[in-house]
């Protein structure tokens, strides 16, 4: 078997909407596609020993037993790797159970797609699962246990922590978006002006100051003393002469800890006499060359976690430790300990397992203790000095317990630092009494506190204490995203989008958008290329000063790698027509229907899905869709328009001359086509057909009727504004149109334009573009030899592996099926051809260049602009 490609889809894509993250690994089974699982020896009972939790896998059985029932009657090995790679995410913590595998139309090529929870496990996953797959064919051994303990690691390298997961977790209940900016812990929620960002658990909002006041525990503890708030007496020192001068001052035990440290790093407590402090200094000294030195306070280690200058948990944490049974000895214990269920590698369970480290044989070597003591009957063993859930502590939730007077002293001690996340450290024999009458004290305050104690104790109720930081940073009222136009289609997706973005700045918005040319702030361009895939709109979605998203929304990077947002507010997909069939598994236009669907399929509820009432594939998707529709035509008496007008649905469409809402029966015009500079004096049909379906999505959206005809007035089509999209430039003899249409549709649209157009001969520069079938090579050929008087075939930049005489002979094939008989010439290179038509141009020639380089013509023809302007003003 071999593996072609591997896919991780990461927003809405064609196999779900709703699952987001999914694998597709494109698997070739070679000879295997001859051999289903029923036809290779003993291959039932080898998967299920090496796998015997796939017996809980119903598949298509719908009982559990149901996918081995398949294995022993027989099922192919695509569907076999797709349940191993399920399985065994699931067995490394990672929890996931959709999948589907689906033949393509290459025999024994399967596309084999299942969800995944770390992109990189599941990549992993995929190619692993093959692996196993082999393995259990061939009957040799496997070490899955390996697998597991690897899957693992590359899930804790990469996860989001307990905190960030937990605060994104509530984030996506409440349907707000969310983005990681890198690899980190940063993460934004929201999108655009509205977007909110935290790391761990430090927000945008919290104060700069405050994190260094809390990571100056000196300072800390001086501003809580001058508050009259209980902290332990001590002192900071740098060297044993100070450590020594503390100590005669405030007695044994004491603490000793770097000024600068957290998670308890280079901590000693509870020492009791000189050796084991000089040991405590040099350890804090690791960490930071000033210490302190403060009174060891007995009791009980409390957590108190303050949000928003409110008290929402608070816990008893409790180091890692073992009891003793009598029997067995503390290296014993431990393993048992960790056999826990609870207990698991890193963040994966409620508890961490506990891992013999420095720390602790220290504190065995204070008792005089190793890991083969056998400590007494019901004795505790602690092995951490602190009570971190990392090191394998538990947590014990008193939420409920807390003294009202020790509440209000957290929520002012979150004030006095000026955290918006707070955790406040305590040291006291309960939270029951006030500190004053316990004898407690504040042994730290903490920025970027952990949640994992209190959204899952070992004893307690659990807390959601992500809850309060959204609600802090979304308090109700305020949005979470921003307005998102998403624009898909064949034929005038970037006509649409430019001008719905044109319509939307006019309206006093500042838009980000996106297009086959480039990523577009207001009218700036910051990135060129074609950016209609993902990342470029999630691009816009990220920047803080965009008010409103425009996404112009390919296919080939919804097939690369799905969508760039969850939902949009409204979809409009301009029409279906023959293009780019015969790539990636999309082979006609039921295929090709499916991809482009996808965008509509995201439309909010209560959103609306724009469609084309005059392209057939378009309406067959009208009545199968969440959200509500509204359609354009360009022909009023359109049967699908009709209908929408019985039903008293919205439409918008051009009749008389005019473009027109259509409510009902009730229509409102919004001015005629002929005034809208796009339309070129309302010749350009296809330029019409752009206009209704901007109008009609910045109708829906809101705008009024005077502000979108006012902004269509205004928007002038030019090689600036609109590259590539009908330009035409004049010269004195002569005139030059360079369009980027490059499928029969678009040459279609191009004929009916040229058929308004004046001329005395019509030259057209055109190419075949390689990855296309063979029928629409030759069609675009045919639609050429009727519109022009001679043609001009040059090379497409991309062969695409074809070679250029298989591309030109097609060409011409197409051509001299048109029932004209046109002449023609073949002039490879681009540039050279365009300066070959201009130089041979009469009075009164119309030359069209039907370009995939759009600058490199443009750049010419203005160039040649120029220098006609320039021996003009010689002359004069």
């Amino acid at each position: 078997m071999k593996i072609e490609k591997i896919q991780a889809l990461r927003g809405p894509n064609i196999w779900s909407i709703r699952r987001k993250k999914l694998i597709q690994m494109r698997l070739d089974l070679e000879e295997m596609e001859n051999f289903p699982t029923n036809k290779i020896e003993g291959f039932r009972e080898r998967i299920e020993k090496l796998l015997p939790s796939l017996f809980s896998h119903r598949c298509s059985e719908g009982v559990e037993g149901g996918f081995f029932h398949r294995v022993e009657t027989g099922t192919w090995m695509g569907h076999v790797i797709e349940h191993i790679a399920l399985e065994i995410q699931t067995l490394a913590g990672m929890e996931v159970g959709f999948g589907r595998t689906r033949e393509t139309r290459t025999p024994g090529v399967y596309n084999v797609v299942f969800n995944y929870i770390e992109e990189n496990a599941g990549i992993f996953a995929a190619e692993e699962s093959v692996k196993i797959a082999e393995a259990l064919i061939n009957g040799e051994a496997y070490d899955i246990n390996a697998c597991i303990q690897k899957l693992k690691e590359i899930r804790e390298k990469v996860r989001l922590g307990p905190s960030t997961g937990s605060i994104v977790e509530e984030a996506v209940s409440r349907k707000i978006p969310w983005i990681r900016l890198g690899t980190n812990s940063l993460v934004q929620l929201g999108y655009g002006v509205n977007q909110q960002r935290f790391q761990a658990t430090i927000t945008g909002k919290t104060s700069s100051i405050a994190v260094d006041i809390a990571c100056n525990k000196e300072l800390t503890k001086r501003m809580l003393h001058d508050a009259a708030i209980p902290v332990p007496i001590g002192d900071l020192i740098m060297d044993e002469e100070g450590l020594d001068s503390v100590v005669r001052k405030i007695g044994y035990p004491v603490v000793i800890k770097p000024l600068d440290g957290n998670h308890g790093k280079g901590s000693s407590i509870n020492v009791n006499d000189w050796e084991s402090a000089k040991i405590g200094l040099e350890h804090a000294q690791k960490y930071s060359k000033k210490v302190i030195v403060e009174k060891y306070i007995t009791g009980y280690d409390f957590r108190v976690l303050v949000i928003n200058n409110k008290m929402i948990a608070a816990a008893r944490r409790v180091p890692a430790h073992v009891v003793g049974d009598g029997e067995l000895n503390l290296q014993q214990l431990i393993e048992k300990e960790n056999k826990d269920p609870r207990r698991g590698y890193g963040h994966e369970n409620v508890l961490t397992e506990i891992e013999v480290d420095k720390d602790t044989t220290e504190l065995l070597e204070k008792l005089n203790y190793t890991l083969e003591t056998v400590p007494q009957k019901g004795e505790v063993v602690y092995l951490k000095s602190t009570a971190n859930l990392s090191t394998g502590g538990t947590s014990i939730d008193v939420t409920d317990m807390v003294h009202p007077e020790n509440i209000t002293m957290a929520e002012r001690i979150s004030k006095i630092i000026g955290l918006d996340v707070c955790g406040i450290d305590i040291m006291a024999e309960n939270l029951t009494q006030p500190l004053k009458e316990s004898g407690g004290a504040i042994i730290e305050v903490n920025a970027a506190p952990g949640f994992r104690m209190h959204l899952a104790p070992s004893e307690g109720l659990p807390r959601n204490v992500a809850a309060p930081v959204v609600d802090m940073l979304y308090p109700p009222g305020k949005p979470f995203t921003i307005p998102i136009i998403a624009v898909t289609g064949t034929n005038g997706k970037t006509t649409t989008t430019r001008l719905i973005s044109h319509i939307v700045k006019s309206n006093g918005y500042r838009v980000g958008f996106t297009t086959s040319d480039g990523i577009y702030i207001q009218n700036t361009m910051l990135t060129k290329g074609d950016t209609t895939g993902p990342l470029s709109a999630e691009f816009i979605l990220k920047d803080p000063t965009v008010e409103f998203a425009v996404l112009e929304t390919a296919r080939g990077g919804i097939l690369r790698s799905g969508l760039g947002f969850s939902q949009c507010d409204i979809g409009v997909l301009t029409n279906i027509e023959e293009d780019h069939l015969g790539l990636n598994d999309i082979h006609n236009l039921k295929d090709l229907t499916r991809v482009k669907r996808v965008v509509l399929d995201s439309v909010k509820k209560n959103g609306w899905s724009i469609l084309n009432a005059d392209n057939e594939y378009s309406m067959k998707i009208v009545n199968d869709l969440d959200s509500r529709v509204a359609i354009f035509s360009m022909n009023e008496n359109n049967p699908h328009i009709q209908k929408f007008a019985k039903d008293g649905r919205i439409t918008c469409i051009y009749e008389e001359g005019f473009v027109t809402i259509k409510k009902g029966d009730w229509k409102i015009r919004i001015g005629k086509a002929k005034d809208f500079p796009i339309t070129m004096e309302g010749k350009a049909k296809f330029m019409i057909e752009n206009v209704l379906a901007a109008s009609l999505a910045c109708y829906l959206y809101g705008f009024g009727i005077e502000d979108i005809s006012n902004s269509l007035r205004t928007f002038i089509p030019s090689a600036q504004l609109t590259p590539g999209r009908l330009n035409v430039f004049k010269f004195k003899n002569f005139k030059v149109l360079i369009d980027f249409a490059h499928n029969p549709s678009g040459y279609e649209a191009i004929e009916d334009y040229l058929k308004n157009v004046e001329a005395t001969k019509k030259i057209g520069i055109i190419s075949g573009v390689g990855d296309r079938r063979d029928s629409d090579i030759k069609e675009c050929g045919k639609i050429a030899g009727r519109m022009f008087d001679h043609i001009i075939i040059r090379n497409e930049k991309h062969l695409r592996g074809r070679t250029e005489d298989e591309i030109n002979g097609l060409i011409i094939e197409g051509m001299q099926s048109s029932g004209k008989d046109v002449s023609y010439e073949i002039i490879p290179k681009e540039i050279e051809a365009l300066k070959h038509a201009m130089g041979m141009a009469e009075e009164g020639t119309f030359i069209t260049a039907l370009s995939d380089v759009i600058s490199n013509a443009i750049d010419l023809v203005q160039d040649y602009q120029t220098r006609e302007l320039m021996e003009d003003d010689k002359i004069l």
